[in-house]
């Protein structure tokens, strides 16, 4: 009953409140009703001088108990009710596939990132440290969206799956490095690009399946896209890729593709970008390709890209509402009950 007391935020139907004033009313009513003689007698100064009993003088508690349940339930009328505000947030997220490629070439030439000079792949995997971490600057960081990272040479691995939570794809991503065994140095694009396509479309299912198994719409995708980081052409792919990027158009996702060029080491040949192909990778699904050749401007493409691709996140205001009546209920009906229990026994009246 306190909780019933201190717990209400509003009445719904204040209205019913107006029911109050027929309670004078009804203690009027009640009150002359209760003069009236229950027993004939010629001379009442006898009676006068007898000291009236307890039971005379609680007569009036059977009344006044009905008068309060009647307010009791007027007030479970009113509706009182308890709210409880809470925001909910509706985020329309992105789906990140990050695609690295960690052939040999990767590290046998060199960019200047910051004024250091570093292996492209050392610098590229800074970078994207960055723009999934973000640095407090220009970089806000990927917090809420679904990322991946698949890295490639001759063959192409999943590192990290796609997920919200970030910290195990950052851990994975400081401990890659190029292969050692020559034969694993090479550059598959059409299969990173295939594996990078298929693992967006799974989590798409997924997360379609989750919200029609739970009804949680809280999280949906506004866009997929695959982030492709590459030195070279395409060399050791099995799978072609203008095939791979024709089936990612299909599944909805773009493809942004990022040539790195670095500076020569003695001795060490580097492969050419193949511009066109990437070019009609990006293009066949709607993405850009870029061409650099310094750490700097990798991370002013990742920025650019940071900017294309943006989670919105909405917050709703929400009000959920309590009945908090049956405390007052349940207290008109116990009143009325002892008043019909007194009224009938210890308090009745005659006749």
């Amino acid at each position: 009953m306190i909780e019933a007391l201190t717990g209400i935020d509003r009445f719904a139907w204040p209205w019913a409140f107006a029911a109050l004033a027929l309670l004078p009313v009804l203690a009027l009513v009640w009150a002359r009703r209760s003069r009236r003689a229950s027993v004939l007698y010629s001379a009442t100064a006898m009676a006068r001088r007898v000291p009236p009993s307890l039971r005379a003088r609680l007569a009036w508690l059977p009344a006044a108990l009905r008068l309060l349940a009647l307010a009791l339930l007027f007030t479970a009328l009113a509706r009182p009710q308890s709210s409880d505000d809470r925001t909910k947030r509706t985020t329309e997220g992105v789906a990140l596939q990050l695609v690295l490629d960690r052939s040999g070439s990767m590290e046998d030439s060199q960019i200047i990132l910051d004024g250091q000079r570093m292996d492209r792949l050392e610098g590229a995997k800074l970078v994207l440290d960055e723009f999934v971490r973000g640095n407090g600057l220009d970089l806000t960081g990927r917090e809420g969206d679904l990322v991946g990272l698949i890295t490639f040479g001759t063959f192409a691995d999943t590192v990290a799956p796609m997920a919200r939570n970030h910290d195990t794809l950052l851990d994975k991503l400081g401990e890659i490095k190029s292969p050692r065994i020559e034969m694993e140095r090479g550059t598959a694009i059409g299969d990173a690009l295939a594996l990078a396509a298929a693992r967006l479309k799974r989590t798409e299912d997924e997360l379609a399946r989750v919200q029609r198994v739970d009804g949680n719409d809280s999280f949906t995708l506004k866009s997929k896209a695959i982030i492709l980081l590459t030195d070279g052409a395409d060399t050791n792919s099995t799978q072609d890729p203008l095939e791979a990027a024709a089936m990612a158009r299909d599944f909805g996702i773009r493809i942004y593709a990022i040539g790195i060029r670095g500076s020569r080491r003695i001795f060490s040949p580097l492969p050419d970008i193949d511009e066109g192909l990437l070019t009609q990778i990006a293009e066949t699904t709607g993405g850009r390709l870029w061409v650099v050749s310094s750490g700097d401007q990798l991370r002013e493409i990742y920025r650019e890209i940071d900017s294309l691709e943006r989670t919105t996140i909405q917050l709703d205001e929400l009000t959920d509402y309590r009945e908090r009546f049956t405390p007052w209920a349940l207290g008109a009906l116990s009143l009325l009950c002892l008043e019909v229990l007194l009224s009938a026994t210890w308090l009745r009246r005659l006749p």
